[in-house]
């Protein structure tokens, strides 16, 4: 007979990985499966270096969300944000002001869950189940309206999560929906995977994440998609770059391997002044 952790939500297919608790495991994290684990243990194989990109990505929303905050955004709202682990978003933003308000969102109900136990008596977060793709279902969640203000600037994080949206899905229609909901002046903050660099290795990679039975298939897109993604806004400098390379203030920032550093595109964009459209 098989026995699963109390903090698995009834009705999760424990046999099926998840991409948010693949991503804990990566972090060094505690929620995660066997089917999770296996599923990372096979994208190791392929890109021995894939726990060090996620903790490049780590190192890049906490720059990211730093720059939001001294450009006096206080309201965040974290798209595809997976199981916390320390140097989550509320921990860095509150840090810095304790009036941030912080909404998170992941379609992994396991995702959820831990928020809600983590940010429990914290009244200036939430946590909700909800599909990126969908957003006019997103962004009416009472858990969202009832905390964000959408007549107040907000930082939208969108990392590494564009990059499960299929080809199918018109991806830029989606993002012109959640332009159109946020004023002037917030920011739009975007980590995207590419086989712009290894191709070879990205394509092994999206192959073991096929393999290993996930609900969510990796889909990269080139430097110029995911500027294109920006639509709208005005993209900060440096620019959309690598991940090592957006304004990096440490060791933690940035790889040995100019590669790695290049794996990942990221940009930050703020909002202009204008037509909502």
């Amino acid at each position: 007979m098989s026995y699963y952790p109390d903090w698995l939500p009834d009705g999760t297919d424990p046999n099926v990985p998840s991409v948010a608790r693949t991503y804990d495991y990566m972090l060094g994290g505690a929620h995660n499966l066997a089917a999770d684990r296996a599923m990372a243990e096979q994208i190791i194989k392929v890109m021995p270096t894939i726990k060090q990109l996620v903790r490049l990505n780590r190192a890049f929303l906490r720059r990211a969300v730093t720059h939001l905050v001294d450009s006096g955004v206080r309201q965040f709202l974290d798209i595809g944000s997976g199981i916390p682990t320390v140097g989550n978003v509320h921990e860095i933003v509150q840090r810095l002001d304790p009036e941030c308000r912080v909404v998170y969102v992941d379609k992994d109900p396991v995702a959820i869950a831990q928020s809600k136990l983590i940010l429990h008596g914290n009244e200036r977060t939430a946590a909700v189940q909800a599909d990126l793709r969908e957003p006019d279902d997103l962004l009416a969640r009472p858990e969202v309206t009832g905390l964000l203000d959408f007549d107040r600037p907000i930082g939208l994080l969108l990392l590494l999560v564009v990059h499960f949206v299929p080809r199918d899905h018109d991806v830029l229609a989606m993002m012109a929906r959640y332009r159109e909901r946020l004023v002037p002046d917030s920011y739009l903050v975007i980590s995207h995977a590419t086989d712009d660099e290894r191709p070879e290795t990205m394509r092994r990679t999206a192959e073991a994440v096929r393999d290993a039975r996930s609900r969510d298939n990796l889909v990269y897109r080139t430097h110029d998609e995911v500027t294109e993604l920006f639509a709208g806004f005005d993209i900060v400098e440096p620019g959309v770059t690598g991940f090592g390379l957006w304004r990096p203030d440490g060791v933690g920032s940035i790889a040995d391997n100019p590669d790695d550093n290049m794996q990942i595109r990221v940009g930050v964009a703020r909002k202009p002044p204008g037509p909502t459209t």
